[in-house]
């Protein structure tokens, strides 16, 4: 979602780790260690998306580029978020999330003091490398740290603190853009950053699985080039064409690239995305679900502020206030669509919630958004913020429900990761239409996403089951 919201099933990372064998005498700090330093990764992406036309007209770059500034991010952090689970497993939850965290300090110094729009798009992948090692690093330190009675306190503070600075972030890194300058909201993360490694050498115990000792390093590099090519061929489009051979040279290459990854997966023994799991119709029905239901968000998330800023006179931090809204109807209903979730049981409101996120879309895309904010921007976000709410609890739900509790952890960071590879496909492909030459793409781009979102509702009412069994 481009970062600007938490995706689905991140909880079921630290809810499959095992109770800890000597829980942590600084708990707190522990916590708050990993809220800090997950937040880096939420506040980023949020704080990006409104700085993008500052960034454009600072670089001089093209409608390329500036898909590419966030794409670059979701695509290793889509791609990589999998192995970097394991990677904690394997070597050490506290030493792969501050080696994580100081990774992404050093790429968000490079992304501040950067002369031209080429080296920001590689300080912006070298974030994304950090922050698919981070997240799930953090969930599992929570696991590890928390006995299971805690645990859910614990996970709960971290998703609401997440949700406070993610709220907070676009209107801060706005002000920021307005009155400092675009690289500006890339420095605030080094004294984050600083503050939660010293926190978390200080207050997390080391933790491993000693159940892993193999990570598919074959599955990460095919997913991450198979989803780099596709994407730059989707990208490529729009300044070469569709007759280019170059373009369709890439998305074949791309192709062949996931489909060695899919083949991959059947072969390896310890697969990153175990096929089995796609066993379970909820399961995949679920993260189909997810795929266009997100597809949906991370284009109006992405190009709204852009359309506010470039067409109707907006700051870049009145752009970033603008979706407060949003933030605080989730995070006040989010309990109550679970506890009726439990209730009523997933399949109505997976149905119901994409549809009314999707007629939020269109309304964003009607010609009233120029009318005013009040009049023309919040009635819109607000049935928006109605629809994600009643959709994301059970979704969550949903997938944990779909398979066993061993494949818990998997199962939840394949449905991360299909959300954040949704956000990806989002840019390139909605790109090509709102950058077109005419400038006249913005409400193509929020009908779009409004029909991806029917399609999710269509697909929750098909595939999903009111209460799934475990098939994998």
């Amino acid at each position: 979602m481009s970062g600007a919201r938490h995706s689905p099933c991140e909880d079921g990372l630290a809810l499959s780790q095992p109770d800890p064998k000597s829980p942590a005498p600084h708990k707190r700090l522990a916590l708050a260690a990993t809220v800090l330093g997950s937040s880096l990764a939420f506040i980023d992406g949020s704080v990006v998306n409104v700085a993008l036309p500052a960034m454009r007209a600072g670089l001089k770059a093209d409608a390329a580029q500036v898909q590419w500034i966030v794409n670059a991010y979701l695509l290793l952090l889509g791609a990589l978020v999998l192995i970097g689970g394991s990677a904690g497993d394997r070597y050490g939850r506290r030493k792969v999330f501050v080696a994580g965290v100081a990774l992404f300090a050093a790429a968000s110094l490079a992304c501040a003091l950067s002369p031209n729009v080429e080296l920001l798009i590689l300080a912006r992948a070298l974030q994304g490398v950090a922050a698919a090692f981070v997240v799930p690093a953090s969930l599992a330190i929570l696991g590890a740290t928390f006995s299971e009675k805690e645990r859910g306190a614990a996970i709960g503070a971290w998703a609401g603190f997440g949700a406070v600075t993610t709220a907070i972030g676009p209107v801060l890194g706005g002000w920021l853009v307005d009155v400092v300058s675009w690289r500006a909201i890339f420095l605030i993360n080094l004294p984050i950053a600083a503050a939660t490694i010293g926190l978390a050498l200080f207050a997390i115990p080391e933790s491993r699985d000693p159940d892993v000792d193999h990570l598919d390093w074959l599955g990460a590099v095919l997913a991450a080039c198979g989803l780099g090519v596709m994407t730059w061929g989707l990208t490529a489009a729009g300044a070469r064409g569709w007759t280019s051979p170059a373009v369709w040279s890439g998305l074949a290459v791309g192709v062949a690239l996931l489909a060695g990854f899919i083949v991959s997966q059947a072969r390896q023994k310890h697969p990153m995305m175990p096929l089995s799991l796609y066993k379970s119709k909820t399961f995949s029905g679920a993260n189909l679900l997810t795929l266009a239901l997100y597809f949906g968000l991370t284009g109006a998330l992405f190009f709204l502020p852009f359309e506010l800023i470039a067409h109707h006179g907006y700051s870049a931090a009145k752009a970033g206030a603008t979706l407060l809204p949003m933030s605080l109807v989730m995070g006040t209903l989010s309990g109550v669509a679970g506890r009726l979730a439990d209730r009523i049981g997933a399949r109505p409101m997976l149905t119901i919630g994409p549809i009314i996120a999707g007629i939020g879309f269109g309304l964003l895309g009607g010609p009233w958004l120029g009318s005013g904010y009040w009049t023309g921007v919040l009635p819109a976000l607000l049935v928006l913020s109605l629809g994600m709410t009643i959709s994301v609890a059970p979704l969550t739900s949903t997938v944990m429900a779909a398979v066993s509790a061993s494949h818990a952890g998997v199962a939840s960071g394949v449905n991360n990761a299909v959300a954040r590879i949704a956000g990806l496909l989002a840019v390139s492909v909605l790109g090509l239409i709102y950058f077109a030459p005419g400038g006249a793409g913005y409400p193509w781009v929020m009908g779009i996403s409004a029909v991806a979102a029917v399609i999710a509702g269509v697909v929750g009412g098909v595939t999903i089951a009111s209460k799934p069994q475990s098939d994998a």
